[in-house]
């Protein structure tokens, strides 16, 4: 996943010690939380990479320690030395402004560097970061800083999604967490909100952080349009699926038909039939699906064809942001354990919507692309966001492997059509009547 990074002002105030001291807090509580997802791993898991689009948690584990390493602490820390010189290409994500970089498919070749190593090329950055942060930072630094704290919950929400790929692939389908949390889940009926729309203020107003891509806002049209209360359960696109939805041509968009025909799509991502019944792989092991949670593990394509074969549409990123501004951020997060999409939490209001937040990335129609007036960074942080806006779309609304804090109504996470490994599900939207 792509990783933006801040306007100049997401941090344009001058840092006091106050904001110093929880600066250096965060910073330590985020770095650990990062190692606690890879702790249920063996080092041989945290060497492998299952597929181009996916990373060795080792790389991620390196890389978030480059990032600080390369954009904080060697343009402002006196007298710091680099852990390894080799690891500003090893670990180089796409900043060409940096340098010379390992090339992204053969990251799993890297079997040196160890994951204790890794681990200590950690501890090293750590150590010259708590140094820093003795010192008076100057509000580029903290920004810069900040930057690190929401790339780095990025990418604890990547190793989750790319060790799950990678243990799919593994015949015997290990276990990352053996504590299954759903119970019994009981069906939520689907109420259609109506929203009135009209011109409305559309992105990040410069409060606290936000990536640059979320800004500036800008005054969009948003003609009447209705939104369901829920997403898509998997119980209903197995209705799609038994209706043949995959085998029907009138559904699809021409490059996602010719994408799920080339790569035999059949379901979801991790769906496979065992004597009728629809079973998924999970973080907890192989399961049943429960019909009455949120369908995930789809693309764009099959998200996009499920909304035409139910009458309806995905909804605009546009429409998404109007709906979602009066939901609170509460959720199924990274934080809960679930490591799944659930139902929602007691009695739910058919008066509201539900599950804006958390659970699964939803769908929407719109391309990936800068907002009017949108100007990328100088300097190598500049190649994050602007180089990306081509050929994807984008999500709304964060997944049950999203860091909570990391979650705000602007966000805008994106993928190309055809990508399924990430938590990703949809919500439909209509045209008012």
């Amino acid at each position: 996943m792509p990783t933006p990074y801040p306007s100049h002002h997401a941090l344009g105030t001058p840092h006091h010690h106050a904001q110093n001291v929880e600066l250096a807090r965060r910073f330590q509580v985020i770095r650990a939380s990062t190692e606690a997802v890879a702790a249920p791993l063996s080092a041989e898991d945290c060497a492998l990479q299952s597929m181009p689009d996916a990373s060795p948690v080792k790389w991620h584990l390196a890389h978030t320690s480059w990032f600080f390493e390369t954009f904080v602490l060697v343009p402002n820390a006196v007298g710091y030395t680099p852990f390894d010189p080799a690891f500003r290409v090893l670990f180089n994500s796409y900043y060409n402004g940096v340098g010379d970089k390992h090339p992204r498919p053969e990251r799993g070749l890297i079997s040196r560097p160890g994951l204790q190593e890794v681990y200590g090329y950690r501890a090293h950055v750590n150590a010259a970061m708590d140094k820093l942060f003795a010192d008076t930072l100057a509000p580029p630094v903290a920004t810069h800083i900040e930057l690190g704290l929401q790339h780095e919950q990025q990418h604890q929400e990547l190793i989750l999604t790319d060790v799950k790929h990678l243990l799919s692939r593994n015949p015997e389908k290990p276990i990352y967490r053996s504590r299954w949390p759903l119970q019994q889940v009981k069906p939520q009926r689907t109420v259609w909100h109506s929203f009135v729309g009209g011109l409305t203020t559309i992105g990040h107003r410069g409060n606290g952080f936000a990536f640059d891509n979320e800004a500036p806002a800008h005054d969009v049209y948003i003609a009447p349009f209705e939104l369901a209360s829920r997403p898509v359960t998997h119980g209903e696109f197995a209705a799609f699926v038994k209706d043949d939805g995959y085998r029907r041509p009138e559904l699809w968009l021409s490059l996602g038909w010719e994408t799920a025909r080339s790569r035999d799509w059949q379901a979801p991502l991790y769906w496979e039939r065992h004597d009728d019944r629809w079973q998924t792989f999970t973080l907890h092991g192989t399961i049943e699906i429960d019909p009455n949670t949120p369908v995930c593990h789809i693309s764009f394509f099959e998200a996009d064809a499920y909304a035409r074969w139910a009458h309806a549409r995905l909804p605009t990123e546009f429409e998404w942001e109007l709906a979602a501004r009066e939901v609170p951020h509460a959720g199924n997060f990274l934080e809960s354990g679930a490591l799944h999409p659930m139902p929602p939490p007691g009695a739910v209001s058919v008066h509201r919507l539900s599950q804006m937040f958390g659970d699964v990335w939803e769908w929407t129609r719109s391309d990936y692309a800068p907002y009017p007036g949108f100007r990328p960074a100088e300097g190598a942080v500049g190649e994050y966001n602007g180089k990306f806006m081509c050929s994807q779309y984008v999500l709304r609304g964060g997944s049950c492997v999203t860091p909570a804090s990391h979650i705000r109504t602007t966000y805008r996470n994106f993928f190309p059509p055809d990508a399924r490994w990430q938590f990703s599900g949809l919500r439909l939207a209509r045209d008012a009547t």
